[in-house]
């Protein structure tokens, strides 16, 4: 049970029911994230807009299974199960090779990024959400100059921050909250990226 008050699907209206037809699954799941803001729908509203944007938009150009990658990797790093579990079975999915994603999660659980199936581009990437997490104010301009000697244009630069800053977010609202996954379906996400407003999540 969360640690506060959450109001079901079939007991919403209003406002809420609204948001909730927008980002629900198959037989009306709602994911417990999203409904520990029952009782504030408009931050419910914010969190999905930034969450879609960040990790699921057509704007971006890194792929979308590293940017998983890399919340799962935050996650872990907060010791947040619940977007572990959640995230790793959407990258495994997009992924689409399962050994690979298995060693990714073996490394992840181990934090050894080093031992990643991953190119060294992604590995420093993967040091810059860490660093991000962990040290924020310790964070220093070397770290950008190298992620562009290694490939990554500043855009490029600019998702891999924003999606280590959205899972640090979506982290502290689970762990401050006691969210669990249970009755969640895990894996979904919202994947019509040609419709940024499309929250559906299948």
């Amino acid at each position: 049970m969360p640690w506060i008050e959450t109001v079901a699907y079939d007991d919403a209206d209003g406002k809420l029911k609204t948001l909730y037809d927008r980002v629900k699954g198959p037989d009306n799941n709602v994911d417990n994230i999203m409904m520990m803001h029952s009782l504030r729908p408009h931050t419910m509203e914010g969190h999905m807009a930034i969450y879609k944007y960040v990790l699921h938009h057509t704007g971006n150009s890194i792929p979308k299974w590293f940017l998983e990658t890399v919340g799962v990797w935050v996650s872990r790093l907060n010791d947040c199960d619940y977007c572990v579990d959640h995230h790793f079975a959407g990258l495994r999915r997009l992924l689409d090779d399962d050994a690979k994603a298995d060693d990714i999660r073996s490394a992840i659980e181990a934090r050894n990024i080093a031992a990643a199936p991953l190119d060294e581009a992604q590995k420093l990437a993967m040091e810059y959400a860490r660093q991000l997490t962990r040290d924020p104010g310790g964070m220093a301009e070397d770290i950008v100059k190298r992620l562009r000697i290694a490939g990554y244009s500043d855009g490029e630069i600019l998702e891999i921050n924003q999606v280590a800053a959205y899972f640090n977010y979506a982290n502290r609202t689970v762990l401050g909250l006691g969210c669990s996954t249970k009755g969640d379906i895990l894996g979904l996400s919202p994947n019509k990226s040609t419709d940024p407003n499309d929250w559906s999540h299948s």
